[in-house]
């Protein structure tokens, strides 16, 4: 990478839950590697005081948005819980800035994806992610299974279980699309049923394949 021409976007979160959290630090550490490493720092995102287990924060879609119209080259954050909601929401972000060629660093954890020991973390990490998929699908399905041996499997319970399972995956970060695959229903049938709990109301979270709340 040619740092004297990398545009760089830096990010930081601070959570509703306080602690003495300030997101000044992280900032200043920030800015300071990004001086060091001559990245020209084109923007600064900060979502303070928001939760990192929200589906959708401000400041972060904002960025996204910076990267999908090609103004930066570069992401850095301080660690990855200050970007990501869950691993999921991790590769898949960071899926996206490999298609848009924009680079991720991570200061804490020390990953940097422009380098050849970047790239083999995530592929690491990318396997892990599978491997819990593969968990929580496995789980959610005994977990029906059991219901349905229980004699909770016909008319609309069993279509309650189902949807249950649904929640569970969505939850984990999921899109609509995954879920229907994984479950082997309609994605509009899916998609029916989360719109009639979500109107009784629950609260589950309902993404497209990009991760974006509908």
């Amino acid at each position: 990478m040619n740092h004297k021409h990398v545009r760089a976007a830096l990010y930081a979160r601070v959570s509703t839950s306080g602690h003495g959290q300030d997101v000044g630090l992280q900032l200043e550490e920030l800015r300071r590697v990004a001086q060091q490493r001559r990245w020209k720092v084109v923007c600064e995102f900060v979502d303070e005081g928001v939760s990192g287990s929200k589906d959708s924060r401000p400041a972060l879609n904002k960025m996204m948005m910076e990267a999908r119209t090609g103004r930066i080259d570069l992401v850095v954050v301080w660690r990855f819980d200050r970007f990501a909601r869950s691993t999921t929401h991790l590769l898949r972000a960071l899926e996206e800035f490999r298609h848009l060629g924009v680079d991720f660093v991570s200061l804490r954890e020390s990953v940097d994806t422009s380098t050849a020991t970047g790239k083999m973390v995530f592929t690491f990490l990318a396997a892990v992610a599978e491997f819990e998929r593969s968990l929580t699908v496995e789980r959610v399905k005994a977990g029906v299974a059991r219901a349905q041996a229980a004699g909770k499997h016909c008319g609309r319970p069993r279509r309650e279980l189902d949807l249950r399972a649904a929640q569970i995956l969505l939850e984990q970060g999921h899109s609509v699309r995954q879920v229907s695959e994984m479950l082997g229903v309609p994605r509009g049938t899916l998609r029916r049923r989360l719109a009639e709990t979500d109107e009784a109301g629950s609260k589950a979270p309902c993404r497209d394949d990009a991760g974006t709340p509908v």
